[in-house]
């Protein structure tokens, strides 16, 4: 790390790390005060929770607009059946699974936290203007619609670039923790409320209600600390640093148990989706799978991510992240094994959906572990792993589909049970053994 005096005449010992930037500074206060032996002492201060705030836009847009069903209802209620209700939402949700494509950007010309602003308030103004339109299955209001989705998933990437830049895991787990409670309760909360007022308001007003959602939380990145930028060359020395960072981080022995933590089954939450359709079959009127599978499921997901900020850290972040997949998978053995009876599905239901947020909360962990220092790359790194992180989602979704065409919903809680259980073991089983001796390693090497 080169380290160099910040200004002609400043005392030899007071000095600034050329290597501090985004990947130290974001979240941090740095003050440069004189130790023994010449060092310098830094001081941080996180602020781990405004993540929570600041991921509010795409909470709202991705969570509660399109895939929370406000935008399923209001399409239903326009006569769109469920087969084009899906074709829209798959359409709508494709962002949230590309956007690695265009999120790089969030890395370059301006602050991280600028493009928060830019993404939140952009997208806002898009989601009104399709509102605006007649029909909301109308190519103008989807095209519109689709460019809001695109845009909020900026505010994804700035967010996990700027995590990405706090100097201590503790802060990291938080941020996650934060971030996942943020994402899920903003959602939860937007989809009632935008159903609750679909009957009571015009179209139009409806949509400044969602604009208003998505693009006051934006500010919240105002609230940021100030960001070190870093001060690259041309764009050749741009690129290099950039393939140097991406190198360290996916190019490397080390990084294939992550990319296994990522792609494998466990803790997928796929079953959410899913666990209405079968709640019949537990006897379970449609009134009590609305609230249980409604807002106050999702607050539940909420809770259970902000949970994981107090599990401390005396395992390592794979390890735990294992541990609360597990515990996710022993819920969903009460689905699997327990009567056909409603309070079956009440106790199952609400354990699986507060450890799907546990689990959340630490993959969000393993993700910025993964990752490492932020750097010039940060956000776009960040985006191509949380990329990986939702592969899991789409094929979980088929195996428990093809679980529950078989036996029913013993058949999905058993599909979602067994499979994630067998994957957790395994990478638990690595983590508490050759992994602990890796993670070992690198902590030496970095003395």
């Amino acid at each position: 790390m080169a380290c160099v005096n910040e200004a002609p005449g400043m005392s030899a010992n007071v000095i600034v790390c050329g290597g501090m930037n985004e990947i130290e500074a974001v979240e941090a206060e740095i003050d440069a005060q004189p130790a023994s032996g010449g060092l310098v002492r830094v001081k941080t201060s996180d602020r781990p929770w405004i993540y929570g705030l600041m991921i509010a836009p795409s909470a709202v847009l991705a969570n509660g607009v399109v895939q929370g069903g406000a935008l399923g209802y209001l399409l239903s209620r326009q006569g769109v059946g469920s087969g084009g209700q899906a074709h829209m939402i798959f359409l709508l949700a494709l962002p949230t699974s590309l956007y690695f494509l265009w999120s790089p950007i969030t890395d370059f010309f301006v602050r991280r936290r600028t493009w928060v602003l830019l993404g939140g308030l952009g997208a806002a103004v898009l989601m009104a203007a399709g509102f605006h339109q007649r029909n909301l299955s109308g190519r103008g209001a989807m095209s519109l619609m689709l460019i809001s989705a695109c845009c909020v998933q900026l505010v994804v990437s700035s967010c996990g670039g700027m995590m990405g830049a706090m100097r201590s895991e503790r802060a990291k787990q938080v941020a996650g923790s934060a971030y996942q409670a943020g994402s899920m309760g903003f959602g939860a909360l937007a989809a009632s409320v935008l159903v609750w007022m679909s009957s009571r308001t015009s179209q139009d007003i409806l949509g400044l209600m969602a604009a208003g959602m998505i693009g006051i939380p934006a500010l919240f990145a105002l609230a940021a600390p100030k960001q070190e930028t870093i001060v690259t060359h041309g764009l050749g020395e741009t690129m290099q640093r950039v393939w140097t960072e991406c190198k360290a981080t996916f190019f490397r022995k080390e990084a294939i148990p992550y990319i296994a933590l990522l792609t494998f089954p466990m803790a997928s939450g796929s079953a959410v989706g899913l666990l209405t359709g079968v709640a019949i079959q537990y006897r379970v009127s449609g009134d009590n799978v609305a609230w249980i599978n409604g807002l106050l499921g999702g607050l539940l997901v909420a809770a259970g991510s902000a949970a994981t900020a107090m599990v401390g850290k005396q395992m390592r972040v794979p390890v735990k992240y294992m541990v609360v997949s597990l515990i996710n998978c022993a819920a969903m053995a009460v689905l699997w094994l327990g009567p056909l009876r409603p309070w079956t599905y009440l106790i199952g239901v609400l354990l699986y959906l507060f450890t799907v947020g546990t689990c959340y909360a630490m993959a969000t962990a393993v993700f910025l572990e993964f990752m490492g220092a932020s750097g010039k790359s940060g956000s776009g790194r960040y985006s191509v792993i949380n990329s990986l992180g939702n592969v899991p989602v789409l094929y979980m979704a088929l195996v428990d589909g093809w679980g529950g065409d078989h036996w029913g919903g013993r058949g999905l809680a058993a599909a979602e049970c067994v499979v994630g259980a067998l994957g957790a073991v395994v990478l638990l089983a690595y983590f508490l053994t050759r992994g602990r001796r890796i993670g070992q390693a690198e902590a030496d090497a970095r003395v």
